[in-house]
C-alpha cells in the first residue's frame, strides 16, 4: 500500500491484471488484495482512496471477494463505505462494488 495521500492505486500497488476470488485462484486474487491492502485501512483513522483505472479489467470475482469479503469478514456495510473513496472514469464498476458491499451486508 502506498502511502500517498492515502491512495491504494490496484494497477500500480498490486497488479495491472487482478483476478480471480481465492488464492488457489492465482497471486492477484480478491482475497490477497483484500487481506493485504484493504483490511489494514479499516484499522486506521481517514478515508483511503481506491484508485480503480490502472488495471487491464476486473473480474466480478475478484472485486465480489475484495470488496464484499470485507464484510463476510464482521466489519460493518457502514465501515467499509467509510473507510474508501472510490475512483474511476466508469461509474459503474464503483456501482458493482457498492452492490457487492451491500449485498454481503444483506447475506
Amino acid at each position: 500500500m502506498t502511502n500517498q495521500s492515502n491512495i491504494i492505486d490496484i494497477g500500480r500497488d498490486f497488479s495491472r491484471y487482478p483476478a480471480g476470488r481465492f488464492i488457489s485462484d492465482g497471486p492477484y486474487c480478491g482475497e490477497i488484495f483484500r487481506d493485504k491492502f484493504l483490511v489494514p485501512v479499516l484499522d486506521m483513522q481517514g478515508k483511503t482512496t481506491i484508485e480503480l483505472d490502472n488495471t487491464a479489467g476486473y473480474g466480478s470475482s475478484f472485486l465480489e471477494e475484495a470488496f464484499g469479503g470485507l464484510v463476510r469478514l464482521g466489519f460493518t456495510v457502514r465501515q467499509v463505505r467509510d473507510a474508501f473513496n472510490l475512483h474511476s472514469e466508469d461509474n459503474s464498476l464503483i456501482e458493482e462494488i457498492q452492490e457487492y458491499i451491500e449485498d454481503a451486508g444483506h447475506e
